[in-house]
């Protein structure tokens, strides 16, 4: 195959460009004007032992009893004082801050006032 001639540039080892009349190496035999037995591919076959090994399983995250911010420890405290709320609605809402702070790091203002609008008692 290393004797064939390039089926891109006809065994020039150059390509020429019709519109600018400028010539460059031919990509497909790098300037030799022979056929290369490398096709571009390469083998990424996984053949090292090391690459059969399972990852090291991390540690389980420990997530926390509570809220960590003021404010959530503080809209917490409200959850928790609010007498009309049944015990799951509190554990809901508390979970909900814990979350928002999970992904925002803190309570935002918004997300306070959305709470506490859940607190009101029904009729207000």
């Amino acid at each position: 195959m290393a004797g064939e001639s390039c089926g891109i540039c006809g065994g020039d080892g150059r390509i020429a460009n019709s519109f600018s009349g400028t010539t460059a190496t031919c990509p497909g035999c790098h300037g030799t004007g022979r056929r290369s037995d490398d096709t571009g591919f390469r083998d990424v076959t996984k053949t090292k032992p090391s690459h059969f090994r399972q990852p090291n399983k991390q540690a389980a995250v420990q997530k926390p009893e509570g809220p960590a911010s003021l404010e959530g420890i503080q809209l917490a405290r409200e959850v928790n004082a609010a007498a009309h709320l049944s015990s799951g609605t509190k554990a809901k809402l508390t979970l909900e801050i814990m979350e928002h702070e999970a992904t925002h790091g803190k309570c935002t203002q918004t997300f306070i006032k959305k709470v506490r609008k859940q607190l009101r008692p029904p009729g207000s």
